[in-house]
Parts: C-alpha cells; sequence; structure tokens
C-alpha cells in the first residue's frame, strides 16, 4: 500500500505533467519553484527534453564552448517551454531517446513514480511538440553523448545561429559534466522537488531494480501507452544524421 507521501508525489506528478503543455503556467510555476532555467527575453537557446537524456550536459557543454556569455534556457522537462520558445522565435533543442530505455532510466530514480506514470510522464512531453516539429531541432541522446558539436552544427544550420561548436573529448565532455553538476549543487534546495529522488544504491540492487522495472514496463496493462510512445518517438525522428 503506498504512503500518503508517495500518492501526494504521484498526484503531484500527474497534474504537473498534465499542465506541463501550456506555455505561460509552465514558465510561471518553474520561476517560482525554481526549478531549472525558464526563458526570458535573453534567452539564446532553450534547450529540453524527458529526463535523465543529457540536458544538463547539452546546457553547459553548449554554453562552455562559447567565447561569449550565452543564456541557455533548459530542464524543466515540459513541452509548454518548447512552445514558448517557438512562438518567439528562439533557437531550440529537443532531445530524445527511445521509449523503452527512457521511461526505465526515468524511474529507476523516481521511486515514488509507477512504470505507467513515467510512460505517460514520456507522451505528455513529447505528444504535444508534434504540431510544431518542423520549428525546432530534435537529437537523440545518443548523438549528445557522443558528438555534441555535430549537434550545435544543425542547430545553426537551421536557426541560422553562430553558435561555436563544442570540441567532444573526452576531457571536454568531462569538464561538461562537471560544470553541470556544479549548477546543479547550487540550485538544490531551491524550490520544492517535484518528485523524490532515490539514494545511491549498490551495482547489484540497482540491476535488480532496473530488471524489475523493465517487467513492469512490458506489463499487458501498458500495451496501448507503449505503442503510443513508440509511435510519438518514431514521428519526431532526428535533425542529426
Amino acid at each position: 500500500m503506498p504512503t500518503a507521501r508517495r500518492l501526494a508525489a504521484r498526484a503531484l506528478y500527474e497534474g504537473m505533467t498534465i499542465g506541463s503543455r501550456f506555455p505561460g503556467p509552465t514558465l510561471a510555476v518553474a520561476r517560482w519553484r525554481g526549478h531549472g532555467e525558464p526563458m526570458d527575453r535573453s534567452t539564446d537557446i532553450v534547450i529540453e527534453g524527458y529526463p535523465r537524456l543529457g540536458n544538463r550536459f547539452a546546457a553547459a557543454a553548449l554554453a562552455s564552448a562559447q567565447r561569449r556569455p550565452v543564456r541557455v534556457a533548459h530542464n524543466l522537462h515540459a513541452p509548454g517551454h518548447v512552445i514558448a520558445a517557438v512562438r518567439a522565435g528562439v533557437p531550440a533543442l529537443v532531445l530524445t531517446r527511445h521509449p523503452d530505455d527512457a521511461v526505465v532510466g526515468f524511474a529507476l530514480i523516481k521511486p515514488d513514480l509507477t512504470v505507467g506514470q513515467a510512460l505517460r510522464g514520456y507522451v505528455r512531453f513529447y505528444e504535444p511538440l508534434l504540431p510544431y516539429r518542423g520549428r525546432f531541432v530534435v537529437a537523440r541522446s545518443e548523438d549528445v553523448a557522443s558528438d555534441f558539436g555535430k549537434v550545435i552544427r544543425v542547430v545553426n544550420e537551421r536557426f541560422g545561429t553562430t553558435f561555436v561548436e563544442f570540441e567532444h573529448t573526452e576531457e571536454r565532455a568531462r569538464e561538461a559534466l562537471d560544470e553541470a553538476d556544479r549548477r546543479w549543487e547550487r540550485r538544490t534546495g531551491r524550490g520544492l522537488p517535484l518528485v523524490g529522488r532515490s539514494p545511491a544504491v549498490g551495482a547489484g540492487e540497482n540491476g535488480a531494480r532496473r530488471s524489475e522495472l523493465r517487467r513492469a514496463y512490458g506489463a499487458a496493462a501498458l500495451t496501448r501507452l507503449r505503442a503510443r510512445a513508440r509511435r510519438v518517438f518514431d514521428r519526431l525522428g532526428s535533425d542529426v544524421a
């Protein structure tokens, strides 16, 4: 039987993901909670995606490669943030990953959520973006992790921007990850966490939990929702060849 705290966290997640498609409320709530880096009039680019896809790394890597300060809005994990960027004419980069991997990875660190909720959150993030598909760049998390300089090149080609491409060496990637972690630590404690994060566990326990989540993800009750998530993923595609 779920605890009252867990039930409250689940209800909050449902409400936030349902409302996340609306740009105005999305930005207002993010500013109130101190959540992520919401866009404003000085924003140079918006980078968004479902959680755990390299959003913070992408923001830190892009900023670190520039010869001048740039304003990167990111990590609201809300489609309304991307829609706000599109409507304002601000370049936007959306990160994706196949739902079979993305949903389980997110549920692994969010024990308050069910796999079904994490899967609904995936659909609620990407589905509202389909009508705007030609107005932002899509990159797979694998491309962000392996050659983010190429991703920036595609952004420049699409929007006519002149961002310096990230030199994706092992050292530069590690430096960007360290900076992303420092930014996260500086923000820790601001606002209220949406859903509790799982404490660190050993590799064996982590592996067992992942296997359990994969079985739950494959349940017959989620067949239609899985198919819906996969269709959205396929329709979004990727702009990075």
